[in-house]
């Protein structure tokens, strides 16, 4: 059975999905939205980067993509600074009786919680009129520290903490509402970005370390957050801009999920402009790295190491993101209505991929 499939957006990772979406024989892409009129009219092709015409042009007409009545929608719209509009757009496809496997608002992950209920239960409520299901993702909050860190649970004695960290140089990620608006790159120390204002971190990632603990079969006393960030030695570039000497250049963040007042499952992200900053924080294997750290009976350490073809850990990272997603239509199409976490789908491979 093919699944008829509309990608919501052609940004960073909506790109990568209409390419994955063409590479799986049971989905077809019946459609493209996007923001940008001047996008209008395009062919998916061409806005993915793929170098051929694919037959689906994009369109800035919503309601003409869900009168298609496809199968899932795949919905990577960037939230970050617009969480409202996503949980509106995201409603708003649910009612209308189509799946949703999205990127975004990564608290929706896992968000019993983590966010009031006046955030998730409009979201719930919207799958139980369509009938229909949403499930979010990617690579983290995702795979990485979700499946990734339980399967390797599966062979422990004893469990003390479950560590979950990402370890990148994000100099090549050119997105500079991200770098610098969202995560406060280029600006003076002393500034809170807004990533770093209270309680955000713990609404980006206090899903992961509550869906883990879940995971597990146990229930967190509290979610704490921890950040520290070093300045550039000298102005230096990267593709999305300068960053002057004394500003923000490397962040390392925890986010902590404590029982009996000591950490028992972490988040840990360790970002770098430049691969010489924070020389004693942790170093990733190859270009970057997913890492996995078990202690207890035995002590694991895992890495998952990220490189797309064009040489780039970023590239890998974004690709990550959108094949969790589009592998993950036929099972999210297939579940029951509602909001899912990863501990309720089955495990989604790249089955169909392999080829002759």
């Amino acid at each position: 059975m093919t699944l008829r499939v509309v990608q919501w957006s052609t940004g960073n990772v909506g790109r990568h999905t209409i390419a994955g979406i063409e590479a799986r024989p049971d989905l077809e892409l019946a459609g493209v939205w996007v923001s940008d009129p001047a996008k209008s009219g395009r062919d998916a092709g061409a806005l993915a980067g793929l170098g051929r015409d694919l037959g689906v042009t994009a369109t800035t007409d919503a309601d003409a993509l869900l009168a298609l009545r496809p199968d899932c929608v795949v919905y990577t719209a960037m939230a970050d600074d617009r969480i409202t509009e996503a949980l509106d757009d995201l409603c708003r496809i649910l009612r209308a009786g189509v799946n949703v496997v999205s990127s975004s608002p990564v608290f929706l992950q896992y968000p019993d919680g983590v966010v009031p209920k006046e955030l998730s239960d409009p979201v719930r409520e919207a799958a139980a009129e369509g009938g229909v299901s949403l499930w979010v993702n990617g690579i983290d909050p995702g795979f990485a520290n979700d499946w990734l860190p339980l399967v390797l649970t599966g062979v422990c004695e004893r469990i003390d903490e479950v560590r979950c960290l990402e370890i990148l140089d994000y100099s090549t990620y050119d997105n500079r509402k991200v770098l610098f608006d969202i995560m406060g790159f280029g600006s003076p120390l002393e500034d809170k970005p807004l990533l770093l204002q209270p309680g955000v971190l713990t609404l980006a990632w206090g899903s992961v370390v509550r869906q883990l603990a879940a995971g597990l079969g146990v229930e967190l006393d509290a979610v704490e957050e921890h950040h520290e960030r070093l300045p550039a030695p000298e102005t230096f570039d990267i593709p999305s801009g300068t960053i002057e000497r004394g500003t923000a250049a490397a962040l390392r963040f925890e986010i902590r999920g404590m029982l009996g007042g000591k950490p028992a499952c972490v988040l840990e992200h360790v970002t770098r402009l430049r691969p010489d900053l924070g020389p004693d924080w942790p170093q990733p294997s190859g270009q970057g790295c997913y890492r996995v750290q078990v202690t207890g009976e035995p002590n694991y350490t895992l890495d998952l190491r990220l490189l797309g073809t064009d040489g780039d850990h970023n590239t890998a990272g974004l690709k990550a993101t959108a094949m969790r997603l589009v592998n993950a239509v036929p099972a999210v199409v297939a579940a029951a209505p509602g909001l899912l976490t990863g501990l309720d789908l089955p495990l989604v491979t790249g089955r169909g991929l392999l080829r002759r």
